[in-house]
């Protein structure tokens, strides 16, 4: 059995992208990176809520805030073992930044995982394209798509898996590795497949086929007036946005690079800014890099506990009084 309720979400999908509905909100199709916390990054007023969930991702720290002080530390050093990856006795930039990353993306590992057995049809752990494809399209296929309504929707669907299937697989074997998997369905997060983002956004946007996004074609793909209705008040800005920034040569129209530069624009990386900012903070005798009684002499920045979530909550109080 295909995995109908994906294919439907993922038509729902292609169609919200393909008709925009008429409103006063913006679609924003800006890729944005994302923030490490939901908290503000203030150490003196806010705490070391930031830096914890940036260390140990979000889910991770709220285990650590039930912990007793000395489990924290406990767990802590443990952590601090797995992140010297070459056993130096030191925790460098480079590997500090490689643990906040891979914290950070447990979010999307778990969205692999979640699918991982979906598709994963012969237990190999692998996943073949021929495996995705049964999955997803397989009962579709058998009947050509004749009790679909919007065939030409769903066989655009199977290309546009397949073209991203085939950048995403780097080896070109035709069967992706749990690595190669999350490149397929999340693009965004590999450089090696960031640019489909950009070819798929000009394919939902270009309704003439020419390749390119024009000024009408950006303006209907976030805005389609009612009947009636004025235009909100943000349409004049982008209109400006499109002409004095947007298209950077100026010819009307927005190319591949020019839509990369609007989706896909240069950001802080959070993930580095942490790693200089936990180093700093916690360096004793600045040599840029961590001993492991470093890292516990400053423990309570890495990780919280009972202790400092009591902390927190009195100085809520005390604020309220």
């Amino acid at each position: 059995m295909p995995s109908l309720l994906r294919l439907l979400c993922a038509l729902t999908l292609v169609a919200a992208v393909t008709v925009a509905k008429p409103t006063q909100e913006k679609r924003d199709r800006v890729v944005h990176g994302r923030e490490l916390s939901d908290h503000a990054h203030d150490d003196a007023k806010a705490g070391f809520q930031y830096d914890h969930e940036a260390f140990l991702g979000k889910e991770e720290a709220k285990t650590f805030d039930q912990l007793s002080p000395e489990e924290s530390k406990e767990r802590l050093g443990r952590i601090v073992d797995r992140i010297d990856s070459d056993q130096d006795g030191f925790v460098s930039q480079a590997e500090l930044h490689s643990w906040i990353r891979r914290a950070q993306r447990r979010y999307i590992e778990e969205n692999v995982g979640k699918h991982w057995q979906e598709y994963d049809l012969n237990k190999d752990d692998r996943i073949s394209w021929e495996e995705y494809k049964n999955t997803t399209y397989g009962y579709y296929m058998d009947e050509e798509f004749d009790d679909v309504d919007d065939k030409h929707s769903y066989r655009a669907m199977l290309s546009r898996d397949e073209r991203r299937f085939k950048l995403a697989d780097r080896d070109g074997d035709l069967i992706a590795s749990r690595e190669e998997f999350t490149a397929f369905l999340h693009p965004e997060e590999f450089e090696h497949t960031r640019e489909i983002v950009v070819t798929e956004t000009i394919e939902d946007i270009d309704k003439n086929g020419d390749g390119f996004v024009d000024l009408d074609e950006y303006i209907g793909d976030m805005y389609t007036a009612e009947v009636g209705e004025a235009e909100p008040d943000w349409l004049k800005t982008e209109r400006e946005q499109f002409r004095d920034f947007r298209d950077v040569n100026k010819d009307g129209k927005l190319d591949s690079g020019e839509v990369s530069k609007w989706i896909l624009p240069g950001e802080v990386d959070h993930t580095e800014t942490e790693a200089i900012h936990l180093i700093y903070e916690s360096d004793q005798n600045k040599d840029e890099k961590l001993t492991k009684e470093e890292i516990l002499n400053n423990w309570n920045m890495f990780v919280g506990s009972q202790a400092t979530n009591y902390g927190e909550d009195l100085t809520k109080k005390h604020d309220e009084l």
